[in-house]
């Protein structure tokens, strides 16, 4: 064997081990051969969008990934950020399952519509459909430690919901046609996704901010199937012609700095924590 060669295979192997390295620490993700199912995370509060839809167009352009799960653990989010991860879902032309962890509420519903099944396990808190907007008033505290502020304002409604005083009635009557639109959105976004189970009536009767528990969720025709992620990786590789047992591509989140800081793995945890704190997030589909 010439210098050459054995340079090169020295290489070679350098490459190989340097690969598998990486591999064993999580830094790069080996995916399985063959036909697979794609598993999406939709976990805690929604406010980003990037990491969800590069997954949702990698695994699209991917022709080896026939069906797509959505395991949806999440009390909802804001209405944008949601309404743009339905979107995306909605332009895929591959089959879509929608496996709820402990809560898909509110906006995790919203995205969970979409789905061609959904699965919900007996005791999964779901439903919510309906939206809110929340203000502190403070206007009490400030009269009472003498703090008073000036505004000044180009439009009568530019500070709405400000806590520095009173919401006129006006204001109120304004605010509630912006959340009747969204909450007709929402309404619109169900019964396109439910429509062969539910009427647009029967999902109105539904979206007044109840939640619902997964067998309610499944007898109120909200659900397809009891059922937890791997019945529903199951089904979503029979939707997708795969035969047999379906291999499973899953992305690994990598933890924020915040996480790394607060040394907790994984965002939900993240959102438990905060919760422990006292920071908390209602079920509904936030407007801010």
């Amino acid at each position: 064997m010439t210098r050459r060669k054995k340079i090169l295979l020295i290489l070679i192997v350098g490459v190989g081990l340097l690969f598998l390295l990486l591999v064993a620490r999580g830094l790069v993700q080996s995916a399985p051969i063959g036909d697979k199912v794609a598993v999406i995370d939709i976990m805690g509060v929604i406010s980003r969008t990037d990491p969800v839809i590069d997954q949702i167009h990698q695994y699209r352009d991917d022709q080896t990934v026939k069906a797509i799960v959505l395991r949806i653990n999440t009390p909802g989010g804001s209405v944008a950020p949601v309404q743009e991860i339905y979107s995306e879902l909605n332009k895929l032309e591959k089959p879509i399952v929608a496996s709820m962890g402990s809560t898909a509420a509110s906006g995790g519903y919203y995205i969970a519509a979409i789905a061609d099944e959904i699965f919900a396990n007996p005791g999964t808190l779901t439903g919510s459909i309906g939206v809110i907007m929340q203000f502190t008033k403070l206007k009490g505290l400030y009269e009472k430690i003498g703090l008073e502020q000036q505004v000044v304002k180009s439009g009568k409604f530019k500070d709405t919901g400000s806590s520095i005083r009173d919401m006129t009635d006006e204001e109120r009557a304004l605010l509630q046609t912006t959340l009747d639109d969204v909450h007709s959105q929402f309404i619109d976004a169900v019964f396109e996704g439910r429509q062969a189970h539910l009427t647009r009536e029967d999902v109105v009767a539904l979206a007044d901010g109840r939640v619902f528990s997964g067998q309610q969720a499944f007898e109120h025709k909200l659900v397809d199937k009891l059922g937890n992620l791997p019945d529903a990786i199951d089904r979503a590789g029979e939707l997708g012609g795969i035969s047999g047992e379906p291999k499973v591509l899953r992305t690994k989140r990598k933890p924020s700095m915040l996480e790394r800081m607060l040394g907790v793995k994984g965002k939900e945890n993240l959102d438990r924590l905060l919760d422990n704190a006292g920071v908390t997030f209602r079920y509904e589909l936030h407007i801010r």
